[in-house]
Order: structure tokens, then C-alpha cells, then sequence
């Protein structure tokens, strides 16, 4: 699984200051979400400029491109694509023109009702130069603005329209618009440093230029940032309850991030130990998945009592798009990211612990590996429910036909996987081990019920993601 990206913000009161270096740095820290492309656009009080380019953050600027974008404001972006192919026109942010300067747009989110409203703006002459959902909604703001002179009006009238999970970061001219959706779906905080401020997708951005956390940007909020802050409330619905995603705090988010207040160190702490409660067993060692379920397996060993142990090593040089043709090259793959320590196998009754189980085909993999190295047993524990239904919020998660609990039951899957044992952490216990309650986040790949209502043509948005 991935996600879809990862944004940063930054304004400065020193009209002297080059922010794009502190932008640099927070996409730097948010590698993790997308590491297809990277992009920064940055103003001066005069004009803007901007950089984008394929591949990881210090590919993309590694020939002096950020002294070159010199700016007191910017933004900044790094992409995996759900909506949208690895192409360098999908890269991001977004640029246009109007009669008053330029709009440059950054987008972490997934628009569903995207193909739709790009229909009606190619009705209208609009042209498009990407795929993406983002200049769908570049193009939705830039058109409102014509209209209103008012950014913070036109939000307001685009966000009526859009369906789905969107946290934005808008440079107009030199005014600076951070944009949380109003239900919350996609994490968004603000930050501080001397006479700058930041927002970011996860507070790890801070800390990467020693900035202080001052608060998470509200549901629904509208930011305008220049010389003051002034904080505005788009239209919502009460009937639809906030809905963060949970799968920031059980996967995505890097454990040193913040989230709506919420260590998600901590929460998977909590999620390690509450699969130790629910699933006891005689074993030898408690071992991760590597790294994202390294904290969960952490947390299972202290409330367990079993010592903690490392049985793979993850080659980091494997890049997370490493695909290949056939199905015995694909289990090759597995093999290069995942090595076994047979020393620390061999003979041994272990607690595999990983956060989840999307297709099953990496889990067996790694299973037949582990096998392979001479366990003895092996009890899987995974750190959230079983994925049932797809995601249609910015996490290119697989079909519904292609996850394994789909159409199987936990034993079924056991049996699939050949592991001994196998438990999944309840919906009630990620909750709790979470701490916010359960209206107020989204499990729609969990449950199969949705925060927001689906479009009748899903299927139509579903080969977008294609």
C-alpha cells in the first residue's frame, strides 16, 4: 500500500528568507508518503517560481535548484499517484495564470467525484496537461477566484462541490492558503520557527529544520497566511462526522509524527500490547515485519513478557515500486527486501507481528522464507482488522477482489498463509488503542462504510487509479 503524498507550507515574516530550503527539508522527512516525484514553488513579492522532477527529494534538487527558488512563502510536494500516472506533467504543485498573477497548488487526497467535474471543465475549454485529480481542482479554484477576487470565498464555493479527502496548500501570489477537507480524512498540522510558520502533512516536517508543533490545522479549517493568520470555516454538513484515517496511525505516518494530537508512537505501542491480550501464545520471540510494524511488536514483547528479536532484515535499497512480470520473479522480490537470520530462527517458536494484510502474497512469501530458515512454529498478529474494501481517499490499496479477506475468513486465511496461528486486532481495540472515537474516524476498508456518499459511476474514477 501506499499513500498518495505528502505537503509542506511555509511564510516567513523576513522577506529576506529563503523558505524553500526549510521546504526542502520537510518533503526530505516526508519521503515516505510518495516518492514518485517532488515539486517546490516559491515567491518573492514578485514573481514565482517553481521546480518539479521525478524520483526522491534529494534526486529532484541535487543541482542547486532550491537556492534557485528564492521566496520569503512556498509550498511543496511529494507524490505517489493513485489518480493519475508516474508522469512528470502529474507531478505536483500545480501552476496557472490569471489576469493578477499565478495560483501554484499542492494536493494530498483523492477528489472521487474527480472524473465528473473534470468532464464539465473540458465542456467549458479548459485543457488539461495531467491526469490528476489536483489540476482538476487547480483549475475548480482558479476559475472560482476570476469569479470572486476571493480565494478564501472560492474554496469555500469549490469545496461544496468536491467529494473525497483533500488537505491543500495554495500559494496565490504571496499569500499563502493551507485547506484541511471538513470531515478530516488526511492529517495537516502548523508549525513554527523563529518568524516562520509551517504547516505539514505530519509533524516530522518540523522537526527536520528544529521547528516547534504548535497545533493540528481544525477540520474544515481555511488558513490564510501572510504577514497575519486569519482563520476561516468552509461549509459542512453536520450530518457527516469527522472521519480521520486510521491507517495514518497504524501504517502510513512515521512513528515520530503527531496526529491530531496523538502520538503515533504511542498508538502503536498500545496496538502491540493489546494484540498480546487478545492473542497470547507459548512462543520463544516476538519479531517484527520490518520497519512499519517494528513499534507493534515492541509493544507485544513488553506486555507479553516474550523477549523481542529481529528474524528479517530489510534491504532499504529496494524501492517500494519494485514490481515484477511474473510470479516467481515476485517472490524472488520479496527475498531481496526481506533476508531471514536463520541463527535467530532456527528451532524457534515465533510471534510474527505486522500491520496489516492487504493481497496476502508478500505475507506468504514471507512466510515460505521464514519457513524456509528452519522455525518451528510461527503465530502471525496483525495490528488492525481485516482490509475488506477498497480505499477512495488518496491509499492505493488494492481491488476488492484482490484482498484476501475479501472472500475468506480468518482461518481460511490462516490456512492460505500457513502460519500456525493468526489474529487481527478487533475494531474495537484499534479504537481504543487510537483514542478517538469510532464516528469520528474513517474504517470504511475496514467495514465497507464510507464517510462520504460513492459516486453511481465509481467504476469510472476506480480506472483513473489504474
Amino acid at each position: 500500500m501506499q499513500d498518495k503524498c505528502g505537503i509542506v507550507g511555509a511564510y516567513s515574516l523576513n522577506k529576506l528568507k529563503n523558505v524553500s530550503r526549510d521546504i526542502y527539508y520537510g518533503l526530505y522527512a516526508l519521503q515516505h508518503r510518495g516518492q514518485e516525484s517532488a515539486g517546490i514553488s516559491s515567491h518573492n513579492g514578485n514573481q514565482m517560481c517553481t521546480y518539479r522532477g521525478m524520483g526522491l527529494v534529494c534526486d529532484v534538487f541535487n543541482n542547486g535548484n532550491v537556492e534557485d527558488l528564492k521566496g520569503h512563502v512556498g509550498i511543496g510536494h511529494v507524490r505517489y499517484s493513485t489518480t493519475g500516472k508516474s508522469l512528470l506533467e502529474n507531478s505536483q504543485p500545480f501552476v496557472a495564470e490569471f489576469d493578477s498573477g499565478k495560483i501554484s497548488v499542492a494536493h494530498n487526497g483523492d477528489i472521487i467525484n474527480s472524473p465528473e467535474l473534470r468532464q464539465e471543465l473540458e465542456k467549458k475549454g479548459i485543457q488539461f496537461c495531467s491526469t490528476t485529480d489536483s489540476e482538476v481542482l487547480c483549475h475548480l479554484l482558479t476559475g472560482e477566484y476570476r469569479n470572486t477576487g476571493d480565494m478564501v470565498e472560492s474554496v469555500k464555493n469549490v469545496s461544496k462541490r468536491l467529494v473525497g479527502s483533500y488537505s491543500l496548500v495554495i500559494l496565490l501570489n504571496d499569500d499563502l492558503i493551507v485547506v484541511r477537507d471538513p470531515i478530516g480524512i488526511k492529517p495537516l498540522a502548523m508549525g513554527k520557527i523563529n518568524q516562520t510558520t509551517l504547516v505539514a502533512s505530519e509533524t516530522v516536517a518540523f522537526d527536520a529544520i528544529g521547528a516547534s508543533y504548535v497545533r493540528d490545522v481544525e477540520p474544515g479549517e481555511i488558513l490564510l497566511i501572510n504577514d497575519e493568520i486569519k482563520s476561516y470555516q468552509m461549509p459542512r454538513d453536520k450530518n457527516i462526522p469527522r472521519a480521520h484515517c486510521m491507517f495514518e496511525y497504524v501504517y502510513f505516518a512515521r512513528p515520530d509524527s503527531i496526529l491530531d494530537g496523538r502520538s503515533v508512537y504511542n498508538v502503536r505501542l498500545n496496538i502491540g500490547k493489546s494484540l498480546a491480550r487478545q492473542y497470547p501464545v507459548e512462543a520463544d520471540v516476538v519479531m517484527p515485519v520490518p520497519d512499519s510494524a517494528i513499534t507493534a511488536a515492541i509493544g507485544y514483547s513488553r506486555e507479553s513478557g516474550l523477549p523481542y528479536g529481529e528474524g528479517l532484515i530489510k534491504n532499504r535499497y529496494v524501492g517500494r515500486t519494485f514490481i515484477m512480470p511474473t510470479q516467481e520473479e515476485r517472490e524472488n522480490s520479496v527475498r531481496l527486501k526481506m533476508n531471514p537470520i536463520r541463527s535467530e530462527l532456527e528451532g524457534k517458536r515465533i510471534v510474527i507481528v505486522d500491520d496489516s494484510i492487504v493481497r496476502g502474497t508478500t505475507s506468504k512469501a514471507l512466510v515460505d522464507v521464514i519457513r524456509d530458515a528452519g522455525v518451528e512454529e510461527i503465530h502471525l498478529r496483525i495490528g488492525c482488522p481485516p482490509i475488506i474494501s477498497p480505499c477512495y481517499y488518496g491509499i492505493a490499496m488494492a481491488t476488492k477482489k484482490e484482498l484476501i479477506a475479501s472472500d475468506k475468513k480468518v482461518e481460511e486465511i490462516r490456512k492460505t498463509l500457513g502460519v500456525d496461528s493468526l489474529g487481527y486486532l478487533s475494531a474495537e481495540a484499534l479504537v481504543e488503542c487510537i483514542g478517538i472515537k469510532k464516528d469520528e474516524l474513517c474504517m470504511g476498508c475496514l467495514t465497507g462504510d464510507y464517510p462520504t456518499d460513492l459516486p453511481d459511476n465509481i467504476a469510472d474514477y476506480e480506472a483513473c487509479r489504474c
